[in-house]
């Protein structure tokens, strides 16, 4: 299994080091980012993932680009790759145009392997300077370290997230598994007829929020007095994003605790945004279905399946059924079910068949 640890640095005068490798970074993707512009705009495709790497090697020799060096090659394949990514996923209509970024909002580099660092018990090596961290989770000789990612926050703190894979030797298998539906109303829907409510942090705060956000706005541009309040309200920021992870965590660990599968639907997170906005960032689906992925089995159903609309007692499609209806009423087999229990059930039916190799698909149609 896949696990992340993260761990804070402690603040010194040697974490300005790190600061600059970040600022580098962010120089390194900027350019990479025009010279993929430049290369579309003259030959009217992308820009081809290892010529890019080469072009980089090249210029990394040259007395204009010597402060790259300080990065490492690792670093610096991993933003052409991110890069590389974006753009295939924006080819396929999948994601926006990568673009670029300030420094102040270019926040992390990336490390593969154990290539570029060294780690002993809370120091970590790097650059030529040593660093200790705030060790609360300890790294198993047996753990494979994947990537290692350094990051900054918006308060000047720094972090190191370390991706490994583990054998969880604690884990015991139920034989259970579990289709699950997201929903507005009620954060998650069970198969099995269990609901689960957002904690909605965002929304609970709103009102807090709004007023640090006026006393920033009212200080003076440029004064000290408005530096606090925009350190006041990042802090905040950072308050409501850990409180709502540590909950994910929790309802994650319980759900592997009983479930060895969990049956989602791959949901189209940028159109539900669209139409509801703020609610769909507060519920945050996507970043809970990141940490469950890592607790454990999470197999996702093809978006385009009408699990909503399609009846889990004979399989008729209601295609005249509205987001109004909360209760899905059945015309063909008079079956009468809630709408988010009734998805949860065909994500379950529709999962259960693609883990074992078979293929649904609904045979009556409204």
């Amino acid at each position: 299994m896949l696990l992340t640890y993260k761990y804070k640095l402690y603040k010194s005068k040697k974490t300005k080091h790190i600061d600059e490798l970040i600022n580098i970074a962010c120089s390194i993707y900027n350019h990479c980012i025009a010279l993929h512009k430049r290369y579309y705009k003259l030959y009217h495709k992308s820009l081809n993932k290892v010529k890019l790497q080469k072009h980089l090697t090249k210029l990394k020799k040259l007395d204009k680009y010597k402060k790259w060096n300080n990065l490492g090659s690792q670093a610096i394949q991993q933003i052409t790759e991110r890069i590389d990514n974006a753009y295939k996923k924006f080819f396929k209509k999948q994601g926006g145009l990568p673009s670029f970024k300030k420094r102040i909002k270019y926040k992390s580099f990336t490390l593969k392997g154990s290539v570029g660092y060294k780690l002993k018990d809370n120091v970590i090596c790097l650059n030529g300077y040593d660093f200790k961290f705030s060790k609360n989770q300890t790294i198993n000789a047996d753990d494979k370290i994947k990537t290692l990612t350094i990051k900054r926050d918006n308060l000047g703190s720094f972090y190191i997230c370390v991706s490994l894979e583990t054998k969880d030797k604690n884990h015991i298998t139920t034989g259970k598994s579990v289709g699950i539906d997201f929903g507005l109303k009620t954060f998650l829907t069970l198969s099995d007829n269990t609901t689960i409510n957002s904690p909605l942090i965002y929304l609970k705060s709103l009102k807090e929020l709004k007023t640090k956000q006026r006393k920033l706005s009212s200080k003076k541009i440029g004064s000290n007095n408005r530096a606090k309040a925009r350190l006041e309200l990042a802090k905040f920021h950072i308050k409501l994003a850990n409180q709502r992870k540590d909950y994910f965590f929790k309802l994650a660990s319980d759900l592997a605790k009983k479930y060895d599968n969990v049956f989602i639907e791959d949901l189209n997170l940028k159109a539900m945004v669209k139409i509801w906005g703020r609610k769909i960032n507060d519920l945050a689906f996507n970043e809970f279905i990141n940490i469950l992925s890592t607790k454990t089995n999470v197999v996702k159903i093809d978006k385009f399946y009408p699990s909503s609309k399609t009846c889990s007692c004979c399989g008729y499609i209601k295609n005249d059924l509205s987001l109004k209806d909360r209760i899905f009423d059945c015309p063909n087999c008079n079956t009468k079910i809630d709408r988010d229990y009734n998805a949860s059930l065909n994500i379950f039916r529709v999962g259960a068949s693609t883990l074992s190799g078979e293929f649904v698909r609904p045979t009556n149609v409204g």
